[in-house]
């Protein structure tokens, strides 16, 4: 039986507007995000399916707002920056300069002191995926998404991703029997 994953990012926060990094920083919505997702649904084909949230506040707040009964799970919280945590990229290379620019270059390596790398999310995900029992949809975050879709592509997150995400979308995988995602459709847009 194929498995299917639908993700959705959380709606925007006054983080995202600054352009720092979230990670762990349990923020909420902003106004705007509040008001973006006013009186948006899933689209019918996944209403039914269980739905399960990142333990972060914006998440929940998203899943809430599109009227989502989700089951919070662990597993989908974001990336932790450690150090890097509420800073800009502009700021980190003016901080850190070529140390920044190098961690930069490891892709799925990079990894923040105090923090994890997305070959680490990958890593605490896959088990998870694996353990589906069936169809599933996720409120989760940016970080995690984009760990998911290097798992799909075999992505070392160099370079451009394989596909252009609207974070405003969900993005559908469909689950391999040993656990590893494989896209099935991009941008699928909210009602």
């Amino acid at each position: 039986m194929t498995r299917h994953i639908v993700l959705l990012r959380h709606g925007p926060t006054d983080w995202n507007a600054d352009k720092r990094l979230q990670g762990r920083t349990d923020t909420s919505l902003s106004e705007t995000g509040r008001q973006q997702l006013s009186g948006r649904r899933i689209p019918a084909a996944y209403r039914d399916w269980p739905w399960y949230a990142s333990p972060l506040r914006r998440a929940q707040e998203t899943a809430t707002l599109l009227g989502l009964q989700a089951t919070t799970e662990p597993a989908l919280i974001e990336m932790d920056w450690g150090a890097y945590e509420g800073c800009t990229l502009a700021e980190l290379h003016a901080r850190h300069g070529a140390a920044f620019a190098a961690n930069e270059e490891l892709g799925l390596d990079l990894q923040p002191p105090g923090g994890e790398s997305p070959r680490q999310v990958q890593q605490r995900l896959l088990p998870w995926l694996r353990n589906l029992p069936g169809n599933a949809g996720a409120v989760t975050h940016k970080g995690v998404i984009r760990a998911i879709l290097a798992l799909a592509f075999d992505w070392p997150m160099l370079g451009k991703p394989p596909v252009r995400l609207d974070w405003r979308c969900l993005q559908e995988f469909s689950i391999t029997e040993d656990g590893r995602p494989v896209l099935a459709a991009a941008n699928v847009p909210l009602e």
